[in-house]
Parts: structure tokens; sequence; C-alpha cells
């Protein structure tokens, strides 16, 4: 998905249409659009074609592009679980082990990054229709996609409304460990919690969670992320982008600072 997102900006920037970048490299229009929404694997050929039509000439672009569409073909650890999880989902997986920054609003739940086991597996088990066996496979892709955070390869920035940590999930026992949980993960160098207090009423993303996911060591654009019941939804376009950037920003301002959103999680345990 993030190198089809970039080959399309290269197309458009060149002002040319999908049938004549398919003709190019001897295919069509079709193929052209299923490479650029990431839904067919990519020849190494093809994109260096397609790079010298769309007029790229810088070398560390063509190399990381290239590159990515190698690493487009090496199965990813989560594909162990595919029965379990949702195709959708999978592509999010994906998308965020390459992500070395993560900023994420949570509206309902503790973030999947800053769960513990015993969260986890209580709000996995809320799904209609989710087999035993599936929810253990998905806490295990849950607990395994934390240590893209936890081993400090990724910055994670995440803004939690107060409904979402005061919203009692399993039990005093699974609460009081989560909220433990959330004061040790944020004393981490590399992960910042705040917390929006309902003093603040409604605010510029009362409307729903979403996450935006930032990949500086490809040179790509940043990928906001948005999920469904049944789906997901990645925007990658500018205009969208800038909209939930300056929400996220907005809602870092209305946030308690990190120091007062340990404060207020202490007194949450207290009140447990």
């Amino acid at each position: 998905m993030l190198l089809g997102s970039e080959l399309r900006k290269c197309r458009e920037a060149k002002g040319l249409t999908r049938a004549e970048a398919g003709h190019y490299i001897r295919g069509s229009e079709s193929k052209i659009s299923r490479m650029e929404l990431g839904r067919v694997g990519f020849k190494v050929r093809d994109v260096e074609d397609l790079l010298k039509l769309y007029g790229v000439t810088d070398r560390e672009q063509i190399r990381t592009m290239v590159q990515l569409a190698r690493d487009s073909k090496k199965p990813g650890w989560w594909q162990a679980y595919g029965e379990s999880l949702p195709n959708w989902f999978q592509v999010y997986v994906g998308l965020e082990e390459a992500a070395t920054r993560i900023r994420v609003y949570e509206a309902q739940f503790v973030p999947g990054m800053l769960q513990t086991e015993e969260y986890a597996r209580s709000v996995i088990a809320l799904g209609n229709r989710v087999k035993p066996v599936e929810t253990e496979d998905r806490v295990a892709v849950r607990m395994r996609r934390q240590r893209h955070v936890l081993s400090g390869a990724c910055r994670l920035w995440a803004i939690i409304d107060e409904a979402a940590v005061r919203r009692p999930v399993g039990g005093p026992d699974i609460m009081r460990g989560q909220l433990e949980r959330l004061i040790e993960l944020s004393e981490r160098p590399n992960i910042t919690v705040q917390i929006i207090p309902f003093s603040v009423g409604a605010h510029a993303a009362a409307v729903g969670s979403f996450t935006i996911l930032r990949y500086p060591d490809f040179g790509l654009s940043d990928i906001v992320y948005l999920e469904q019941l049944t789906g997901s939804m990645c925007l990658d376009r500018r205009s969208e982008i800038d909209v939930y950037t300056m929400a996220m920003e907005n809602l870092s301002v209305i946030a308690d600072t990190p120091a007062q959103t340990t404060l207020r999680l202490k007194d949450m345990m207290n009140d447990l």
C-alpha cells in the first residue's frame, strides 16, 4: 500500500493516466489501479519502468521504492495468524510494523499498543462470533505488535478520552492492572500518554478514534487509519492528513499534560 500510494503520487505529478502507465509496462489500466491500491505484488522491473516513465531521477528515492517492491514479497509474521485476523486488519498490522512514529486518539478503549494481555482478551471477546481460538490468536498478535514500540523502534503518542480509561473492562482487577500498565509505559522515553478529561466537554475528535502513521525512514507520506466494525480505511492524501494532524495537535493542547495524566491515572486506581 505504501509503495502503491507513492507510485500514484508520482503518476499524478506527471499528469499521466493509469491507462498510459499500464501501456508503458505492457499491462492494463486495471493493473495500475491494483498496484496503486496495494492489492497485488510488485515486480521490480515494473517499478523501475514506472519510475522512469514518471521522471523520477533521485537515486535514493528510486533505491527506497525498489527495496519496498522487494520487501513486499516477504511474508509478515502476522500472516501466520491469517485465519484469525480479517484481511483488512492484516494490512494495518503491516503498515504499523513499518512506522517509526504512531499517533493515536482513542475514544472507547485503551489503545491496543498499551493494553495488558488480560484487558486485550476481555476487549477482543466482546466481538460477535469470535471463537475462543481466534480470541487467543488475536491476543497473541496484539501482544507481539507491542514489541515494535516497547523495543524503542517506534515513538508512540497516545491521547485517550477519559471515558475510554474509566469504562470498566473485565472487572476491577483487570482495570487496576491496566491502569498500572499505562503509568509504567508512560514513563518510557519513546511513549507519551495524555488523557482528555471530561471537563473539556466536546472536542475536535469527538466523532471517533483514529491513528496517524509516519514513515520518515522511507520518505513516504503519513497514513491515517480509520477502523470500523467490518473494515477499515487508509487515507494518504495531503488534504486529509492535514485535517487529522490538526485535530491531533488540538487534542494535545486540551488534554492533561503527561504529568497530570499520571496523577489522574493514580486517582482512578484509588477509585477501584
